[in-house]
């Protein structure tokens, strides 16, 4: 495994995308558990883009533009349905009193989170085409074991991405405390993050299979 792809995976990861802003949208509204669960469902959201670059089944989406279309406009349905429910949820931006709530109830909360995390890239082809093209510039196309190289550097992008997403969900959650007691700044950051998740699905909306 090279430096170099260490160090371009990590520019990649770092990069805000849907998936950092879920993350921080969650550790800021509803804590730093809450954004755990956010990046584990971003990044378990990976695993089936990669299998398909691996396969080559992202070849599909890139010369299918009926099969791009489909997802294209379902992630940008999401987008906009999540930035709908994130203007106009109010119960998450409160500090919890009970501190104490059940385990149970902690589980379910992440598993929903979770779950939208993955949604959010699911839906988005062109995280298959990334992979595609992507991942062979850092293996040798003499290799015997060219799948196995290739799924070996996806889990390092895989853990890089939740490693990453998690740093970046509990600085939110840091800050959580400091601005979730004034309703104007919380406003104010609902806005941005609904903004941000709009503007990423009318940028993936505008985008196409190259």
């Amino acid at each position: 495994m090279s430096p170099e792809f260490l160090i371009t995976s990590l520019i990649v990861v770092l990069a805000p995308g849907t998936g950092v802003i879920y993350t921080l949208t969650c550790g800021l509204t509803r804590g730093a558990w809450m954004s755990v669960f956010a990046a584990f469902g971003c990044t378990l959201g990976i695993v089936p883009h990669v299998v398909a670059a691996v396969l080559g089944l992202a070849a599909v989406l890139h010369t299918s533009a009926m099969a791009f279309e489909i997802f294209k406009y379902a992630g940008l349905a999401y987008l906009l349905y999540l930035a709908w429910t994130t203007l106009k949820d109010r119960s998450g931006l409160e500090l919890d009193q009970a501190q104490s709530k059940q385990t149970k109830s902690l589980i379910r909360g992440g598993v929903s989170v979770a779950f939208k995390g993955l949604l959010i890239n699911i839906l988005n082809p062109k995280l298959s085409i990334f992979f595609m093209a992507f991942l062979p510039q850092f293996v040798s196309p003499t290799s015997s074991t060219l799948t196995l190289d290739m799924a070996g550097l996806s889990l390092v992008f895989m853990a890089m991405t939740f490693g990453v997403f998690v740093l970046y969900g509990i600085f939110a959650a840091s800050v959580r405390k400091h601005v979730s007691n004034r309703p104007s700044i919380m406003m104010w950051l609902r806005r941005i993050f609904a903004g941000a998740f709009a503007g990423l699905g009318v940028k993936l909306a505008l985008s196409d299979a190259s």
